[in-house]
């Protein structure tokens, strides 16, 4: 058996991210792993489905359960390009995932280790396992060169 590293499973939720960004979504992308093998894809659809919970995460996470049959997600990893939200780390902590791994840090509003920690916060039932900055400089870049795409739309 092939085993994959963590910078596969990362360039596996770029190519999401740069779906995301095709269809004029914040261009975040995440993969969820479990025993080596990707069970679901997902970017973000917020525009899209006029929905503001349509982040990349929570679409993820609703993928694997539905193929796992199980709403515990203890034996899956997510990947995704961005450090989750406050929305997105919460989810991760209550479906149990074992692990996230990011790629670009998110200083204002990541919740995974930057501005916050829920992902490890103390007292909550689950600890989810993070690794950030796989990856990073790809996974700042697509979000950099979309932004400043819609800067010059705004202007």
């Amino acid at each position: 058996m092939i085993v994959f590293d963590k910078e596969y499973f990362m360039r596996r939720a770029l190519i999401q991210a740069e779906n995301a960004a095709a269809e004029g979504e914040v261009p975040v992308g995440a993969v969820a792993v479990k025993d080596n093998v990707i069970i679901a894809s997902a970017y973000n659809q917020v525009e899209q489905l006029q929905d503001a919970t349509a982040h990349a995460e929570i679409l993820v996470i609703t993928q694997a359960a539905a193929v796992l049959q199980n709403w515990r997600l203890d034996s899956v990893d997510i990947y995704v390009t961005k450090e989750p939200c406050a929305m997105c780390s919460g989810a991760m902590v209550n479906s149990r995932v074992h692990s996230l791994f990011y790629g670009m840090h998110d200083p204002r509003s990541g919740c995974a280790g930057s501005a916050l920690n829920i992902t490890q916060f103390p007292g909550m039932l689950h600890s989810v396992n993070v690794t950030g900055g796989v990856l990073e400089e790809e996974c700042k870049a697509i979000v950099q060169t979309f932004f400043k795409k819609v800067r010059k739309t705004i202007d």
